[in-house]
């Protein structure tokens, strides 16, 4: 298969606090050294830098890729994933030459469509349809290509309405709707997009999904970042894992996210809520811990389709407590309540005396279609107010998982607005049963 991008010991280097190269000493200091064909005092690299730390700092550089390798064939999806500050859009500018490397080489083959940021390549003065042209010419097509799409790249975009108004006066809704149409239809040999898909709603995110797998079966290479893990698993057929600037895994998707997951520290599977403010009265009762963990009581905050998730709650009781009930509520994202976990519905009527009480809940099935949720806690007399409640305390991600034994394509789903699964049982019948 042909070799789509070659990159070899790529570096990257920004100095901090400048603009450019840097200081006008720094400037000099390197054009001598150019004249009397020496290295580069400014482009060596400082053994600091190859500790593989977070922070690639050292004096006033940051080194925000520091040596990667790596070939990419024609044709393949890669998944481009790792925690904010990576140097996953980096490498994505460094790729479309929107910037330079600072070191290493860097081989193309074939026309870049690039989606980086909101507006990227559009001129705002400019009319949507002008910048259709516009961005077509960069691409090097003619305007006979691009008459040709222009009508799919206008129906696709759904901003027909508004195709010439000058675009600075679009959403950022609109400009992504825009800008992603022009670099899928006009038939680059690599598309590179970047996380700002994230700015369209479910609806647009699922179609463009959709686009950019019809676009890999036509033999283009694309280079996918994104936080959501359910949208690389869908679309790539490979991934790489990137931290501190330096690749650190390459490999199936799958066991890419598995290893990002499995690092993922940005939320809370074990918390103190003492400090979490709230206005209950917490007369009877105060939620004192929280925590999150799977089938084998280990902590964390991902879980697969299928598998179990168990919550413990530590109580402080104040006064005697009848008919106490403790629960936990799992929202959406975007706080909708979907799960209500409560003590009292499942059995156990219990009357607490003042000290501390620990208790445990375990869904033995997570059946949420993969997307991020929300959790909350709530203590109260039946009957009564909740005596203390907080919301939204910690987030959790839920993972495609074998929920039924076929591998359903569950991951579509997160992009359709469903977010419970239901397990049922279908059948053919013979004849019509309802009476």
């Amino acid at each position: 298969m042909t070799t789509a991008i070659r990159i070899e010991n790529l570096w990257k280097e920004y100095r901090l606090g400048v603009i450019g190269h840097g200081t006008l000493s720094h400037d000099l200091q390197s054009w001598w050294a150019r004249i009397r064909g020496h290295e580069d005092p400014n482009a060596k690299l400082e053994t600091a830098v190859l500790t593989g730390q977070e922070k690639q700092i050292d004096g006033d550089r940051f080194w925000a890729l520091s040596d990667i390798n790596l070939d990419i064939k024609q044709g393949e999806v890669l998944g481009i994933i790792g925690r904010n500050g990576a140097g996953k859009s980096t490498l994505l500018k460094v790729l479309s030459r929107v910037t330079g490397p600072s070191r290493g080489s860097l081989k193309v083959k074939g026309r870049i469509a690039s989606l980086l940021e909101v507006g990227t390549g559009f001129h705002p003065e400019l009319t949507g349809r002008e910048n259709i042209f516009l961005n077509g010419a960069i691409l090097g097509m003619s305007k006979v290509e691009i008459r040709k799409k222009l009508e799919e790249i206008i129906d696709f975009s759904g901003v027909e309405d508004f195709v010439d108004t000058p675009v600075k006066r679009y959403s950022s809704g609109m400009y992504v709707r825009l800008a992603f149409a022009v670099a899928a239809h006009l038939e680059p040999e690599i598309l590179v997009v970047d996380e700002v898909l994230a700015v369209g709603d479910a609806a647009f995110q699922k179609k463009c999904l959709g686009k950019m797998g019809e676009v890999s079966k036509e033999g283009r290479t694309i280079l996918f970042v994104s936080h959501n893990m359910g949208a690389v698993q869908e679309l790539c057929t490979r991934a790489i894992l990137l931290s501190g600037g330096r690749k650190q895994l390459d490999g199936t998707v799958g066991s890419i996210i598995d290893s990002y997951l499995a690092s993922d520290t940005t939320q809370s599977s074990s918390l103190d809520l003492s400090s979490v403010k709230r206005k209950t009265p917490q007369k009877f009762a105060r939620l004192r811990r929280f925590a999150m963990m799977n089938g084998e009581h280990s902590l964390t905050t991902h879980f697969k389709m299928g598998q179990p998730l168990c919550v413990q709650v530590e109580l402080e009781i104040q006064q005697r407590m009848e008919n106490a009930e403790i629960g936990v509520k799992i929202s959406s994202r975007q706080g909708t309540a979907l799960h209500y976990l409560t003590s009292t519905w499942e059995g156990m009527q219990q009357d607490l005396e003042p000290g501390l009480h620990m208790f445990e809940v375990c869904m033995s099935n997570v059946l949420l279609f993969p997307g991020k949720y929300q959790i909350g806690l709530w203590v109260l007399r039946q009957g009564e107010p909740a005596d203390d409640t907080v919301q939204g305390i910690t987030f959790f991600d839920v993972i495609k998982g074998d929920v039924n034994g076929r591998n359903a394509p569950v991951d579509k789903y997160a992009f359709s607005g469903c977010e419970v699964y239901a397990p049922c049982q279908w059948k053919v019948i013979t004849q019509w049963r309802n009476k």
